[in-house]
């Protein structure tokens, strides 16, 4: 009786030397520009010889892109993605924002108003 493999769980199972490898034995980055909301934009196309890691990055940011959704797409944990974009970041070939926030002092509309605009919707 042969026992059942483990489920693959993207991130978790990764060799640490792999790991190791993909940050150059760095477990921080220098700083905080990256937190799991934090929008990436590519300022420039891969280019040969650059770590898989990296182009695989600047391939999906054709667009902005949080990221939380980077480190999924790669199958990567958060704290390494974070090393890999800081990197970039570095380089130039990253651009990097917050998303905003509605100022403190903005007002919601009254109830009322958005219960009209649903029954309007929906008289569509």
């Amino acid at each position: 009786m042969s026992t059942p493999a483990r489920p693959h769980r993207p991130g978790r199972d990764d060799s640490p030397d792999r790991l190791y490898t993909l940050t150059g034995g760095r477990s921080r980055t220098h700083s905080d520009v990256f937190d799991l909301v934090t929008l990436v934009v590519a300022e420039c196309d891969p280019t040969p010889g650059m770590q898989s890691e990296h182009a695989a990055i600047l391939r999906m940011c054709d667009y902005p892109i949080a990221v939380v959704e980077i480190a999924a797409e790669l199958a990567l944990p958060v704290g390494i993605t974070r090393i890999l974009l800081a990197d970039l970041l570095d380089t130039g070939r990253i651009s990097a924002r917050h998303p905003r926030r509605a100022p403190e002092s903005a007002e919601l509309p009254e109830p009322e108003l958005l219960e009209q605009v649903l029954v309007g919707l929906r008289n569509l």
